[in-house]
Order: structure tokens, then sequence, then C-alpha cells
């Protein structure tokens, strides 16, 4: 063999493939995650701005929430969609607090780029993160004040700081008493401990009005409709029946046929089936229910001997409304009509039927004692009403997770500020360079405010720099009141946010960090169009050896 002779290259990837390796792959990274975060920052705190997105549909949203608007946006970057998914893990956890978690993913990894250019190695710099949210989760248990049911006001507080800076807001007042109302109703006492099923709060909206027009139904709403224009449209001391099974004559299943020979069978046959359908129908008037709610059909024969009776019927109501209905009306589901018994009927003081918006609703109201109510939501338009639940759901997830744990800290970016100060302390306990990490860590809690005065119109630095003078004299509740530029005591004030949506923010912004640290090669494959999409900083090219 000649020695000069040229080393043929080794391709072991398929042509096509996109490959981003070591600082490179990082910055990619890195920038991608800060555009998404980059992307709701605006949106943070009482003055943040909204956003509008429309989808290919041309169907438009407008709102001010982080997950909303991350799940709105169509995202292809592979970075960008972790981020996403702390967005989704937030809002699913505790409903609350996206925008918080996604800036602050965000700004760990801006403050990480600084310490991979000065060539402070990514394990490093995870490892000083993992220790700081260790220490951060711990800090911020020991300043969490404690909350009860019975503290309505400040229940009242938790709900109105979940809805600034939304749509809502010109209403909050009213809406954060729903808020608290609602969950009082359907709280119950387990071991000690308030357990709070958001699930049996329904929200149902119908557009009309105004959003002072929003009210809390002692029971449920159910977007449907009497089955018989000749049954009863409102009934009081209304007894319950629930049936998960059809009110109708079973079809043959298979390949099964009936042969019918003469008229006189098919006479016999049909009478059969009626006779079929009035003995289900005269077992439901028999058990004294006036009011019942299929998850199945009616047949229409049956509804006529329902109506005769008197008997009110709604049909093909969803599981979970059926759900509810129990839950509210203390009646069980039946799937077999043989078995029912008067233990089996609830009781809801009124059931009406209402025309809301051009639209028929089933009221099942002022039930004893019900462990599922209902919010129906009213607003000028149905952006608006969209925008009005996105605030109701915050408001009650907001009640539920500071309940859940009975923990609340001060808002405003006051524990962020205490946060940051006390990781600086903890990181001069460390020689090795696991100390810059750690005050990468604190400075980045820090986005919080920072972000807050921005949305303001305020000078981030001279308020940080304020904040920072209060902290220093022990005041650990003085965050930023935004309406006036102030720094003010956020616990008087009432501005109060629930310990849960805190340490869910800090876990998954410093979990994801991490992972996106760790990310050292991308290889994207060529083939079935993955392609990665361009980035700030982006290379890459099909790998030899």
């Amino acid at each position: 063999m000649n020695g000069a002779q040229s080393i043929q290259p080794i391709f072991i990837l398929p042509e096509g493939t996109l490959r981003t390796k070591g600082r490179e792959a990082h910055k990619n990274n890195i920038a991608a995650a800060k555009l998404v975060a980059d992307a709701v920052r605006t949106t943070l705190g009482p003055k943040g701005m909204d956003k509008m997105l429309v989808d290919s549909l041309g169907d438009i949203t407008i709102t001010n929430d982080g997950a909303t608007i991350l799940k709105e946006m169509q995202i292809e970057h592979p970075a960008a969609k972790m981020m996403v998914e702390v967005a989704k893990t937030q809002d699913e956890a505790v409903g609350d607090g996206t925008t918080t978690a996604v800036i602050l993913a965000g700004e760990l990894l801006f403050e990480a780029e600084k310490l991979l250019e000065q060539q402070i190695h990514p394990t490093v710099v995870t490892k000083g993160y993992r220790l700081a949210k260790t220490k951060a989760l711990e800090l911020v248990e020991k300043l969490a004040k404690s909350v009860t049911i019975e503290n309505e006001e400040t229940l009242k507080n938790i709900a109105n700081t979940a809805m600034t800076g939304k749509s809502a807001e010109r209403a909050s007042d009213k809406l954060s008493e729903l808020a608290v109302k609602a969950v009082k109703r359907i709280a119950e006492a387990k071991d000690g401990k308030v357990t709070v099923d958001t699930e049996n709060i329904k929200i149902e909206k119908k557009s009309g009005g105004s959003m002072a027009d929003t009210e809390l139904i002692d029971g449920i709403v159910l977007d449907k409709e009497v089955a018989h224009s000749s049954m009863p449209k409102r009934l009081e001391k209304a007894k319950i029946m629930l049936i998960d099974s059809a009110l109708e004559v079973k079809e043959l299943e298979g390949d099964a046929k009936i042969s019918i020979d003469s008229p006189e069978k098919l006479q016999a046959f049909l009478d059969g089936e009626e006779r079929t359908i009035r003995d289900m129908a005269n077992i439901v008037i028999k058990t004294g229910a006036n009011v019942v709610f299929c998850q199945k059909g009616i047949d229409d024969m049956a509804q006529h001997y329902l109506a005769k009776a008197g008997v009110m019927a709604a049909r093909r109501v969803k599981k979970s409304d059926m759900d509810k209905l129990a839950r509210a009306t203390g009646a069980k589901i039946v799937t077999n009509l043989k078995d029912i018994g008067k233990n089996d009927i609830g009781f809801a003081g009124v059931v009406e039927e209402k025309k809301i918006a051009g639209e028929e609703m089933i009221f099942v109201e002022k039930c004893k004692e019900p462990k599922a109510v209902t919010i129906l939501i009213r607003g000028g338009s149905e952006h608006v009403i969209d925008e009005v639940e996105r605030a109701m759901e915050d408001a009650v997830k907001g009640i539920a997770a500071s309940l859940e744990l009975g923990k609340i800290v001060p808002g405003g970016g006051a524990i962020e500020v205490q946060l940051a100060k006390q990781l600086r302390k903890y990181a001069e306990s460390f020689k090795g360079r696991e100390q810059l990490a750690i005050n990468a860590f604190a400075n980045a809690m820090e986005v919080v405010p920072k972000s807050l005065a921005e949305n303001a119109g305020l000078d981030p630095i001279d308020k940080l720099a304020m904040l920072r003078a209060e902290h220093d004299k022990n005041k650990l509740t003085m965050g930023l009141n935004v309406m006036t530029g102030e720094v003010s005591d956020m616990l008087a004030l009432g501005v109060i946010e629930p310990l849960k949506i805190k340490i869910q923010a800090i876990k998954s912004a410093g979990e994801v960090a991490e992972m996106i640290l760790r990310i050292d090669d991308i290889i994207s494959s060529g083939s079935g169009g993955g392609k990665m999409p361009p980035m700030p900083g982006a290379g890459g090219m099909p790998e030899e050896y």
C-alpha cells in the first residue's frame, strides 16, 4: 500500500444527518430554551402583557397564561420542547406558576452559559445547581407561613394574586370570593388534613352578560336540555335517579337475526318491545324519582311514559358529570334497574331547565351539603370567558395547593430575593467551583423580581438593589409593589402564593436546566424530514471519522 494515499473518511451516520457537539451543542440548546423563556417573560405579574395566538385554522387565543401560550405555540426545537414540558408539569401538578417555572429555567441556563464560557465543566455546574436546588427547597419550607381553611381572607388573597394580571382582574374580588366558597364546599378533612379535589368544581361557561354575572351554583349545571317537550321544565324538592345503562331495548349483537314470517308475529314482537320499555319506565316511576339523568340513550317510547308520569329526564350525560351529580345530590349511579332501592335516590332543592345565551341548560341546585359544585362563568365574548375560565382555574387550584401543604409564602419577588440572599451565604461554605454554580443559581432566582419590575416599566436594577437592602435588614416579606413602584410588605398587601407552587417551580426549573446542561451532542436524523430547526448559533455538518 502506498502510505501517501489518503485515508478514506468513514461515514457512520446516514447522509443528511446533522450533528452538533460540545460547546456548540450547549450554545444551541441554551439559546432555544432562553427564547422560550423570553416568549412568556413579559406576561409575568400584575402589569404583564397578553399574547395573541392564531392557529393554522385562524382560531384566536388571547391569554397571558404561560401553560396556554406554550401549548398553543408550535415549538419544534427539541430543547425548547423540554421547556414546554416544564410548563405542562407545573400546570398539571399545581395549576399555576407556569410562567415563573419557565423563566426560572431560562435564567438558570443563561447563568450556566456564563460559567461554561469560563471553561467550567457542565458536570460541575449541574452538581452546584443540584446542591443549590436542595438547599432552596429546604429554605423555602422554613420561610413559609401557615394557613388553614378557616383563613378566608388569606385564601381570597391567594385567589386574587393568581388572577392578577389576567383579564378577570376587573372582577377579581367577586371571582376570588366564589373560588373560596367553591373550595370550602368540596373540601374534605381526612386524618386532620384537608384534601381538595378540584375535579369536583365544574367550571361551565356561557357568553352573554358580564364577568360580574358569574355565579356559584350549589349543585351541577349540565349543558343539556330536557329529553322530551312534554316533560316538566322545573321541579322542586327533586328526587334524582342516575342511570348509567340505556333505557332502550338492546340491539341484537353479532350476526343474530330474528325471523318473522307473518304480520301477527311482527305485531307480537313490537308489542314485546313496547312492554319491555314500559316496564323499564314503570320501574323508574315506582321508585318515586321525578328526575332521571341517563348516561346513555332513552328510547322515544320511554320518554313518552316518563313525560306522562311527570318525570324530567336528560340523556347522554357525560360520565364525569354523572360522577359530579352523584357527589352533589347523594344519588348512587345505578347500572341494573331491577336492583334500584330508595337509598339510591338523590335530592336537589330545584332542578330547572333555563335558557342561557340562547341555549338550554339544566340547573341541579340547592343540594344538601353538595360535595361537587359548579361555577358558571359569564362574559361579554368567547375570548373573555375563556380567559376568565383560565383565571378561575388558577385561583381554585391555587387555593387547593395552599391548603394541601397548609403553607403560603409572600409574593412580589420577596421569597426569591430572600432565597438568593441565603443561597449566596450557603455558597461560601464551598471551596471548589461548585461555589460559582450555587451563586449562579442565586442570581437566577432574582429573575422573578427583575421581570416584575421590567413588565411594570420600572428600572429592574434599582428595584432589585432596594429589595436586597430591605432583605439585608432581615425584612423577609418585603417585595415589589408594582402598582406604586415601591418596596412593600407583601403579607400586609395580601400578595401571597401557595408554597406548593414555589416548590414545584424550583424543582422543575432546576431539573430541566440540569438535563439540558448534560447534553453535549445532538444527533438529528435527516430522514423523515426531522431536521433540526435552525437556531441562533446552530452549526452542524454530517460527521466524518
